[in-house]
């Protein structure tokens, strides 16, 4: 009597706290899910490849990739098309898409996020020691660092005059600390 009850009752508590955690999902990851199918349907083909390679300028490289997910981003860039330009625009495209699902995500996913940024904020971090020990300016440093390694502490690198003060400064109030 009492003891069926007993496992009866546990049986039911397990399989609806199974249940919810089946049907809650989309609750947190479900968007961020959606999202990253989103971006690998965008990802180029084989057959967007092969029009790519067929390609003799630039500018004709803009028309093939006007039929793809990446069509408008050299949209309003004048002609000639630069190298350079095209790799700015990429960047720029990678990192808008990048905080856009990290600022949908939530916890796992977010901090495996930030864990892909730490890498190219060590990169920025590198760069600015090396750029100060070579009395660069850090302001002309701060341009050429990645986008996906920038961090609000960042801004007061800018204020460090020697090594001693970067130092001090990237080991006690940036993220990798």
């Amino acid at each position: 009597g009492e003891l069926e009850n007993m496992e009866y009752i546990e049986y039911i508590t397990s399989f609806f706290s199974l249940q919810g955690n089946l049907s809650t999902f989309n609750i947190n990851d479900g968007f961020s899910e959606a999202i990253l199918r989103g971006f690998k349907k965008g990802i180029l083909r084989k057959g967007d490849y092969s029009n790519l390679e067929q390609c003799d300028a630039l500018d004709d490289m803009r028309m093939h990739l006007s039929s793809t997910d990446y069509g408008d981003f050299l949209q309003n860039e004048p002609s000639p098309l630069h190298t350079v330009t095209i790799a700015e625009k990429c960047t720029e495209k990678l990192v808008a898409e990048f905080d856009y699902l990290r600022s949908q995500s939530f916890a796992p996913l977010t901090k495996f996020l930030d864990y892909i940024t730490y890498g190219y904020m060590i990169d920025n971090i590198v760069l600015l020691i090396t750029g100060t020990l070579h009395d660069r300016k850090l302001e002309e440093l701060v341009d050429k660092c990645h986008p996906l390694g920038m961090f609000e502490e960042m801004k007061t690198l800018v204020s460090c005059h020697n090594m001693k003060d970067l130092y001090n400064t990237v080991l006690v109030d940036t993220p990798l600390a």
